[in-house]
């Protein structure tokens, strides 16, 4: 910690508390995130050195929070991650007006480059949720928070899959179009009802693999039909109903993963998916968005009539014969 001077404190979670410091020597702005040890004689768990080294040894992406370092330090280890300025639940909870149709198209696909490079490496993050996605100076989505993470071993037939975890990118994308949680609870029952609620009651037509839960015939819940899509996320596109239905559908073997989302017609569908420049930075504690040094050139924005979006012919005329 020595090579560190802390700059304050920025959250605790339930795996550690995050302090924003500055390397000494370099001054660069880094994310330290210090997790204690329950059981000192037992030492760093090996299957936490393994998550730790894979998340060092994996390709940097623009979408996942690259960890610079780790170290011992006291009764724990302290890891060292890049310094985000926010994350989606602020721009969620505080930015100023509900995100248009383009911004909540520039934060899934940015997500789910996220979520589907963490699958082609075999690590399941296992605790999305707004929380864990920051936001850094430039506008970029990166996912972070790996406490819960797992390397994922594919041994055939198993119920945790890549499809499990791309239930919870549904429930992000339903609160980016609500503006709110999409299923809202204060704990697990609370929660499961209100899943049972809009997506209604499944049974073993519906579900078949359901049998096979461990908690299955624990508890018995009352039949509900399901609520449309469309009611609970009402002014949305058909293609974003049709793509969140992918994502929250009970048989996790019929959801799509995060690359077969990635190719999906709501992608390619106008509004197109807003560049990372047009997306709000709101800063930590609710303040309002930062805004920017040079706003993008309207002679580029897509809302505007195409004929004040495109460059005058003539004006070019002097300058290129073929015109």
């Amino acid at each position: 910690m020595e090579q560190y001077s802390i700059l304050g404190r920025i959250g605790e979670g339930a795996h550690g508390i995050v302090f924003k410091a500055k390397h000494i020597e370099t001054g660069e702005t880094v994310a330290l995130k210090k997790v204690a040890l329950r059981k000192l004689e037992e030492g760093i768990p090996n299957q936490a050195l393994r998550e730790i080294k894979a998340l060092q040894e994996i390709q940097d992406n623009q979408h996942v929070v690259k960890l610079k370092d780790f170290f011992p330090h006291g009764t724990g280890f302290v890891l060292v991650f890049d310094f985000m300025l926010s994350d989606l639940s602020e721009v969620i909870r505080n930015y100023q007006r509900p995100l248009s149709p383009a911004q909540v198209k520039g934060y899934m696909m940015m997500l789910l480059q996220g979520v589907a490079f963490l699958h082609h490496n075999n690590i399941m993050h296992r605790d999305l949720k707004p929380a864990n996605l920051l936001i850094s100076s430039s506008g970029h989505l990166k996912v972070a928070d790996f406490g819960l993470a797992r390397l994922f071993i594919n041994q055939g037939e198993r119920l945790y899959s890549h499809q499990v975890a791309t239930r919870a990118v549904g429930c992000i994308f339903g609160e980016l179009l609500n503006s709110s949680p999409l299923f809202p609870g204060e704990n697990d029952i609370e929660q499961l009802c209100c899943v049972l609620r809009v997506l209604g009651t499944p049974t073993r037509n519906t579900w078949p693999e359901m049998v096979d839960l461990p908690d299955y015939n624990k508890i018995t819940f009352k039949e509900n039909p399901a609520i449309p899509l469309e009611e609970i996320v009402p002014d949305t596109s058909p293609q974003a109903i049709d793509l969140l239905y992918h994502f929250l559908v009970y048989p996790s073997r019929q959801r799509c993963s995060a690359t077969q989302a990635l190719i999906h017609p709501y992608f390619f569908s106008t509004p197109l998916p807003a560049h990372h420049s047009e997306l709000p930075i709101p800063q930590r504690g609710g303040f309002p968005p930062r805004q920017r040094l040079q706003a993008p050139p309207p002679d580029f924005s897509v809302d505007l009539p195409k004929e004040n979006s495109v460059v005058n012919p003539a004006l070019l005329r002097p300058h290129a014969s073929c015109l």
